[in-house]
């Protein structure tokens, strides 16, 4: 890795830990409760899939950290595939995890459209230009949504030190906010437990309520694995990674659980349903969180839940910039993707190209309507599931490839049920008949992205396929000392 091409070790553990927390914590946590929680699983069934999804994600967590201390570089689960598979395997990973950073970035640029209807109902909403999916586009929200973008785009040009630091203000918000929520639902004289019932959907059985759920775990706790993106620029020893990612998936899922119980608890569970309903025939979205602030605060719950939606949302966008940026860097490194995504600004030590890329792609999004990118999530699910299968194998393969190393039985159970988790998120998406089944827009625009793949892999493979492994391996890895474990 040639010494232009260095990144600026500045981002402290609690910038982290608010990067990965944030990155967890985006727009579904208060959308999805009114879109998918409730009326497609319930509450129940929403519990226990966040419960198992996040606990069998934290074993997801520790092979990532054991590959983080093994090579502390930007490119997170990319790295980590040509580390055990070769640069196939890495071109593969990268792909999918491209189209899963972005289409978030891009979720929660969109999500700014539906926040602002509800908490500054019309103020956006001027200039109509078209309806697609069932979402009408306004000029108004287009340049909100453009605003949002590049700043977001100038905030990560200007250096990680600067992002770190919004970072964790905004992370801090969010939290405060889920927190108020919940108490002010929790003090209506209506709220309480037995609202919670039915606990599943009346439109499948507990079991596929669950699955449902645990199926989009890769989507719900994705935010975890931007740790490893950043690696690079940790200013702090990299074993610290683990403890850090496992906190943020435990405090993001109670988070997650706390939104959808004040929901849930406000009324009964059949009124809410009715109540999201009419939002729906309404034209609107479906936003649970938006009716019971207002039913716990009055005209102040909009205050209350724009500290939370806003921290949520702004997080999101934050820190999947700096992960998409990163991965982006890292298959430049390879010669994967073109040298000009790997370029590093001499003042601020930022992949400024890669940066303005994901800028000039993100712009696409306020044309394309709020109903449209939500078939992100199940394309975003697939895609960061298929970066977890590829980092617990290669961990494994460093762990078995290793000598004396400590607690290797335990790391390998971690491994095989890291293992697993992923490959039970991409089959109970991907296989018909699955409860979790992707629909049909997103599973087209994930075949066009594979199509895509495929012809860019045929075209660019002559880049790289004739550069020594040994130069390969230094320009992912930082270092020909550190072993691989595929054959050449």
């Amino acid at each position: 890795m040639s010494e232009q091409v260095q990144l600026e070790k500045t981002l402290s553990p609690m910038q982290v830990c608010a990067l990965a927390l944030g990155s967890i914590v985006g727009w579904g946590c208060f959308v999805l409760p009114g879109d998918m929680f409730l009326p497609k699983a319930g509450p129940l069934g929403t519990l226990y899939g966040f419960m198992i999804g996040a606990f069998l994600i934290c074993f997801v967590a520790v092979c990532l950290s054991y590959m983080i201390k093994y090579a502390p570089v930007a490119g997170g689960a990319f790295a980590y595939a040509y580390i055990g598979f070769g640069p196939t395997a890495a071109f593969v990973c990268g792909w999918a995890l491209v189209i899963g950073y972005i289409a978030i970035v891009a979720i929660d640029i969109a999500a700014l459209s539906v926040i602002f209807r509800f908490l500054f109902p019309g103020i956006f909403e001027f200039g109509p230009l078209y309806a697609i999916a069932g979402w009408q586009v306004y000029t108004g929200e287009v340049l909100l949504m453009t605003a949002g973008t590049l700043i977001f785009g100038w905030i990560n040009y200007r250096g990680i030190g600067i992002a770190g630091k919004i970072q964790l203000v905004l992370a801090f918000m969010l939290t405060i906010g889920i927190v108020a929520l919940f108490a002010g639902v929790v003090a209506l004289d209506s709220s309480q437990l037995s609202n919670l019932t039915p606990g599943f959907s009346e439109n499948g059985t507990p079991l596929s309520c669950v699955l449902l759920i645990f199926a989009i775990s890769p989507f719900l706790f994705v935010g975890f694995d931007t740790v490893p993106q950043a690696a690079e620029e940790f200013s702090f020893d990299p074993a610290r990674a683990r403890n850090i990612m496992i906190i943020a998936i435990v405090v993001g899922v109670i988070l997650y659980a706390m939104v959808m119980l004040a929901v849930g608890m406000a009324i009964s569970y059949p009124e809410m349903l009715a109540k999201l309903d009419a939002q729906r025939a309404t034209g609107g979205a479906a936003w649970g969180a938006g009716e019971v602030a207002t039913m716990a605060f009055g005209r102040f719950g909009s205050v209350v839940l724009a500290c939370a939606v806003f921290g949520a949302v702004l997080t999101g966008i934050n820190g999947f910039f700096i992960a998409a940026s990163r991965l982006l860097l890292s298959m430049s490194r390879s010669r994967i993707l073109p040298e000009w995504f790997g370029k590093i600004h001499p003042k601020y030590h930022t992949p400024y190209n890669a940066v303005l890329f994901i800028v000039i792609i993100t712009l696409l999004t306020p044309f394309a309507g709020r109903s449209a990118i939500a078939w992100t999530v199940d394309m975003s699910s697939v895609g960061t599931g298929i970066g977890y299968l590829f980092t617990c194998l290669a961990a494994r393969r460093v762990i078995n490839g290793g000598v004396n190393v400590p607690n290797k039985a335990f790391k390998l159970l971690c491994c095989a049920i890291g293992t697993i988790t992923a490959v039970l998120c991409i089959v109970l998406l991907l296989i018909p008949g699955s409860p979790a089944l992707i629909g049909g827009a997103p599973f087209a625009c994930l075949g066009i992205w594979i199509v895509l793949g495929f012809i860019f892999y045929s075209t660019s493979k002559k880049n790289w396929v004739s550069l020594p492994e040994v130069e390969v391996r230094e320009n992912i890895l930082g270092s020909k000392d550190i072993a691989v474990y595929f054959t050449s």
